[in-house]
């Protein structure tokens, strides 16, 4: 088996996350073009563009922290193109999950819970340090789930049932490479 080259591929999603942020920042109306709404289901380019587009700098932060640091994880572990296919893939498939509950929605959680998901499966053991203790990402992976199913019966500006279907598809995901 040859060895794949690591091209970063986590750690640049994330300078264009960032770019594009800037450019929702500066540009009013951007994000309505793009975002994740009824139009999708005719534009449907947008259950794609809503990966990038975030809500607050805060929204911002969280994401590409956690796809720096996982995202980087699953490239090394499954290549840069796996790793890609897992992104854009739970990304979009948490999306078309998403439109069907929520008014509107943005972000790249569904597809950072689908490299989450992946990696849960790809080395369940891996020690992660979660809810201020280290403890093995199969443990991790279903405290945020229960979070997250939790959160489905708490309104809020959190789109969990993108996030759970994103895990979802990327346990799939992850089984699928781990063969």
């Amino acid at each position: 088996m040859r060895k794949q080259k690591f091209k970063f591929y986590a750690l640049k999603m994330c300078f264009w996350i960032f770019v594009i942020f800037l450019v929702q920042f500066f540009f009013k109306g951007f994000t309505e073009l793009f975002l994740l709404d009824t139009d999708a289901l005719l534009q449907f380019w947008r259950f794609f563009t809503a990966i990038f587009l975030h809500g607050s700098f805060v929204h911002l932060l969280y994401n590409v922290f956690a796809l720096a640091l996982f995202g980087s994880i699953l490239e090394k572990f499954v290549g840069s193109r796996k790793f890609m296919i897992v992104f854009l893939t739970t990304g979009i498939l948490a999306n078309i999950v998403s439109v069907n509950f929520y008014d509107a929605s943005l972000g790249a959680s569904g597809a950072i819970f689908g490299v989450i998901g992946a990696l849960v499966v790809i080395r369940p053991w891996m020690v992660v340090w979660a809810f201020g203790l280290p403890m093995p990402l199969i443990l991790a992976g279903i405290l945020w789930a229960v979070g997250d199913a939790i959160g489905v019966f708490m309104p809020s500006n959190v789109a969990n049932l993108a996030h759970l279907s994103g895990m979802f598809f990327g346990l799939i995901l992850g089984y699928l490479y781990n063969k």
